[in-house]
């Protein structure tokens, strides 16, 4: 099974093959540059580098939300494109899954959480069992001290992983009362290496769409739509 990875939702971009258990190519970059310059480069490079053709991936898997609304917008549009073109089906990998498998290893409990801003973060609670990643809290954007209270009662040590752990660390110091481990610089940010091999998984399983019905998870508002109902909820008091 071969499967090309996607992965552009948060600060790093990442594109990876993996084909039968094996990691083929990867290319991830978190340099700040935008993902409109380095996803479509790094693509064409994992391709050319992995020996495979297009034609003969089985599907594309692809970090499909929530995070940067820009990102997941530029992921998910290559991702609909080269399927279109392809005829593959897309394997739609909720980004806090993709992210939690990297840790997959991991004892206990394991908890990403990407920066939402405004003390927010997006995050789930995971855990691997019998193989496979098992979900105990579907992914949510929520305050970061309501992710402690449901970690401190599930009374397990937790795996931290994610852009937001440097963001909210004094939080997770001073209010967790279980023991935690954050997992180190090669395994804490996202992979498109973690969302291909997640999605050959869920390629067996039939978890798979179409180019046309994919679209992207953002599960909250962008700040300019958040704006614009401030304006209109404003506009209508005035009137």
């Amino acid at each position: 099974m071969k499967i090309l990875g996607i992965d552009s939702s948060g600060l790093v971009a990442s594109a990876a093959v993996v084909a039968d258990d094996s990691l083929v190519a990867e290319f991830t970059v978190n340099n700040k540059q935008t993902h409109s310059q380095t996803l479509l480069p790094m693509i064409d490079k994992v391709v050319e580098m992995s020996g495979i053709e297009l034609e003969e991936l089985d599907g594309i898997a692809v970090a499909a939300g929530p995070g940067s609304f820009t990102g997941l917008r530029i992921g998910s549009s290559t991702a609909k494109g080269m399927a279109l073109v392809l005829n593959k089906p897309i394997i739609p990998i909720p980004t806090l899954e993709g992210l939690a498998y990297r840790a997959a290893l991991a004892e206990g409990v394991i908890c990403p959480l990407m920066d939402a801003r405004r003390n927010q973060v997006y995050t789930g609670i995971y855990r691997m069992q019998d193989d496979r990643l098992q979900c105990l809290k579907e992914q949510t954007a929520e305050d970061i001290l309501e992710v402690v209270n449901s970690l401190n009662k599930l009374s397990q040590k937790v795996t931290f992983l994610g852009d937001g752990v440097p963001v909210h660390k004094s939080v997770l110091e001073e209010k967790l009362t279980v023991p935690y481990h954050i997992a180190p610089t090669h395994l804490n940010r996202q992979s498109a290496a973690a969302v291909a091999a997640l999605g050959a998984v869920y390629l067996e399983e039939g978890k798979i769409e179409t180019a046309a019905a994919h679209k992207p998870v953002y599960l909250r508002q962008s700040q300019a739509e958040r704006e614009r109902a401030i304006r209109l909820q404003q506009g209508s008091r005035d009137s």
